[in-house]
C-alpha cells in the first residue's frame, strides 16, 4: 500500500536494514559484474547506490516532495497556496521559475539536506500555517516548486530533471490542456512506473472546467496513468485559485510526512529499478564444468603434450628392463647397447629414477625432448576449448559468453609450459616386479647348471686327450649328465627366456595403461587450473551477480 493514501497509518514500509542490504547487494552484483554488465544500466545503478548511501546518511525526519510539471500547469501557483504565502514567482511571462524553491514546516533544520539537493531559495513556512482541512501536522515537509521539465530553457530541463532524482515524492501537476502531454508521460511518468507508490497526480486549473468535463479529464487521464504503468493513480483535481482538492492534495502530504517513510520506499524503487535493468544481462542458471568430465578436452590436451609418445616408451623401457632382468643371462648384456627410451626423452636420470629435480625442470621447460605437439594436436585442443566454451556459455548473455570463450583459452606458451611440468613431475615408474626377481635367480641357477655341466664335459674332454685312464660318467637314462646338464640349462634358460618376453609384454601394456592414467590425471589438473578454472571462475561470478541482483530485488 502506498504510503500516500488515505489511512496510511499501517502501510507496508521499506526499513532501513531491508533498503540497505538491498543497496549492499546491488553494490556487490556491480563489482562481480564488472565489464560484463551493460555500460548505462551500470552507472545508473552505481549512481543509486551511491544515492542511497549519501541520502541515508542525512540526519532528520524530513519528506522531500517536488511539484513537477510543464510550463503553465499553475505549479508555482499551487506551490504558493499549499505554503500560504507568495514565495514563488507567479508571471505570465514563460518560463517564471529558473531554480527550485523550498518551503520547510518544523523546527528541525534542514539545512544539510536541501545543501545535498543544491536547493539555495528557501522559506520556513510558520509553525501555525497548515493546509485547510488537512488532518494532520505537515512539520518534516519539505516541499519544491520545480523549473518546468518541458521549458524551452534546457539549463531549466536539466535543474528540474537533477533535483528529480534525488526527491522522495512526486507530485505530477498537470492541466486540462496538457494532462495528455507525451513528454510527461512518456519520458516521466512511465520511466517512474515503479514508483507509484510516491506519486501523486494532480490536474489543476479545474476552475475553468464544469463538473461534467472535470470527471470526464480525471477519467481519460485515470487512463493514461494506467497505460503508463500506474493503473491504481488516484488524480486530485485542484484549483489553486479557488482553492479546490487542496485539503485533498494537503491530506496526501500529511500522509507522506506522518509515515515517514517515503525516502525510503523511494529509494527501494530505484534499487529495484536499477536492478531490473541490469536483470536481463544475466541468465536465471548457469552450467557446471569440471575437468574431470572433460574426456575430449583431457585427450587433445594429452596428445599435444605427447603423452602417447611418453605412454609408448614407457611400454618400452619396461620391456628392455624385464628382458634385462629376466632374459637369457649370456645375452642380456645386449639390452646395455641399446638407448633407453625414457632417457633419450629427458624422463629418467640414468638410475632407474625419474625424481627431476628443480634444474632438471628448468632445463626440460620449453625445451623438452618430447616432439611438439603435430598442428593436428594442436587443432585437437583449439577445438576442445571451444566446444568447451560454447558448453559453458551458450545460455549465457553474449558478454558473459565471450568472456568465457577469453577464459577458455589460456596463452599459448603458458599452457605448453604447463604440460611439460605436468609431464615431468609424473612418476613413470611402478615397484619392480616380484616375478623379474624370481626369474632372474632362475635364469641365475639355469646358467650355473649349463656352465657346469660345460666345465665336465670339457675335464672329460681334457682327460681324453691327456689319454688319462677312463672315468665312469654318471648317466640320466641313456644321457650322460654332463650333457644333461649343459644341454638342460641351456635350452631350460631359453625357454624361460622366451615365456618371461611375452610376460613382459603383459606387464609393459599395463605398466602403459597405469602410467597413461597417472599422465592424464596430471593433464586433468592443468586442464582444470588453465582452462576448467577461469570459465569456472567466470561462471561463478555469473552466480553471484545474479544472486545479488535477485536479492535487490526483494527490497
Amino acid at each position: 500500500m502506498s504510503p500516500l493514501r488515505m489511512g496510511g497509518a499501517k502501510v507496508s514500509s521499506v526499513t532501513a536494514e531491508s533498503l540497505a542490504s538491498a543497496s549492499g547487494s546491488l553494490d556487490a552484483a556491480l563489482t562481480t559484474g564488472g565489464d560484463e554488465l551493460p555500460e548505462t544500466p551500470a552507472q545508473r545503478a552505481r549512481a543509486v547506490v551511491t544515492k542511497v548511501g549519501e541520502r541515508t546518511s542525512l540526519v532528520g525526519g524530513h519528506t522531500v516532495v517536488a511539484l513537477a510539471g510543464a510550463t503553465g500547469s499553475g505549479k508555482s501557483s499551487l506551490f504558493n497556496a499549499l505554503v500560504g504565502d507568495d514565495v514563488a514567482t507567479v508571471g505570465a511571462r514563460r518560463p517564471t521559475t529558473s531554480r527550485p524553491t523550498a518551503a520547510i514546516w518544523g523546527d528541525e533544520p534542514a539545512g544539510p539536506l536541501l545543501d545535498w539537493l543544491d536547493v539555495a531559495t528557501r522559506h520556513h513556512v510558520s509553525g501555525d500555517a497548515t493546509v485547510e482541512g488537512t488532518v494532520g501536522s505537515l512539520d518534516g515537509l519539505v516541499l519544491l516548486d520545480l523549473p518546468d521539465f518541458d521549458s524551452r530553457e534546457t539549463a531549466h530541463r536539466v535543474e528540474a530533471e537533477r533535483v528529480l532524482n534525488l526527491v522522495d515524492v512526486f507530485v505530477w501537476v498537470t492541466d486540462p490542456q496538457k494532462y495528455a502531454d507525451a513528454r510527461l508521460h512518456d519520458d516521466y511518468v512511465a520511466a517512474l512506473s515503479t514508483h507509484d507508490a510516491v506519486t501523486v497526480v494532480v490536474l489543476n486549473q479545474v476552475d475553468r472546467l464544469s463538473d461534467a468535463d472535470i470527471a470526464t479529464c480525471v477519467a481519460d487521464l485515470k487512463r493514461l496513468m494506467g497505460r503508463d504503468g500506474m493503473p491504481d493513480a488516484t488524480v486530485i483535481p485542484t484549483s489553486a485559485r479557488t482553492g479546490r482538492g487542496l485539503d485533498v492534495l494537503g491530506q496526501r502530504l500529511s500522509n507522506a510526512v506522518s509515515g515517514a517513510n517515503a525516502a525510503r520506499t523511494r529509494l527501494g524503487a530505484d534499487v529495484r529499478q536499477a536492478t531490473a535493468a541490469l536483470r536481463p544481462a544475466v541468465a536465471d542458471s548457469e552450467p557446471s564444468v569440471k575437468a574431470k568430465g572433460e574426456g575430449e578436452l583431457v585427450d587433445a590436451l594429452a596428445r599435444a603434450a605427447g603423452v602417447p609418445t611418453v605412454v609408448g616408451a614407457v611400454e618400452r623401457d619396461y620391456k628392455m628392463q624385464a628382458i634385462g632382468r629376466t632374459g637369457w643371462p649370456f645375452t642380456r648384456w645386449v639390452q646395455r647397447l641399446k638407448p633407453r627410451p625414457l632417457r633419450r626423452l629427458r624422463l629418467d636420470d640414468g638410475r632407474g629414477s625419474v625424481t627431476v629435480s628443480d634444474a632438471d625442470v628448468r632445463s626440460v621447460l620449453g625445451r623438452s625432448s618430447l616432439p611438439p605437439p603435430t598442428p593436428a594436436a594442436r587443432a585437437a585442443v583449439d577445438l576442445a576449448t571451444r566446444r568447451l566454451a560454447d558448453r559453458a556459455g551458450a545460455e549465457l548473455p553474449t558478454p558473459w559468453g565471450d568472456a568465457v570463450d577469453a577464459a577458455a583459452t589460456p596463452p599459448g606458451h603458458a599452457m605448453a609450459d604447463a604440460l611439460d611440468q605436468a609431464v615431468i613431475s609424473t612418476s613413470l615408474r611402478s615397484r619392480t616386479p616380484v616375478w623379474w626377481r624370481a626369474v632372474g635367480i632362475a635364469q641365475l641357477l639355469f646358467a650355473l647348471v649349463a656352465v657346469a655341466g660345460l666345465v665336465w664335459v670339457l675335464v672329460l674332454m681334457l682327460l681324453g686327450w691327456l689319454q688319462f685312464p677312463s672315468i665312469e660318467t654318471p648317466r640320466w637314462l641313456p644321457l650322460p649328465w654332463p650333457f644333461v646338464l649343459l644341454v638342460g640349462g641351456l635350452l631350460a634358460g631359453l625357454l624361460l627366456a622366451m615365456v618371461s618376453r611375452f610376460l613382459a609384454g603383459i606387464g609393459a601394456r599395463r605398466r602403459a595403461a597405469v602410467i597413461d592414467g597417472r599422465l592424464r590425471d596430471s593433464i586433468a589438473t592443468v586442464a582444470d587450473e588453465r582452462i576448467v578454472a577461469p570459465v569456472a571462475s567466470v561462471l561463478e561470478r555469473h552466480r553471484e551477480t545474479r544472486q545479488h541482483l535477485d536479492a535487490a530485488a526483494k527490497v
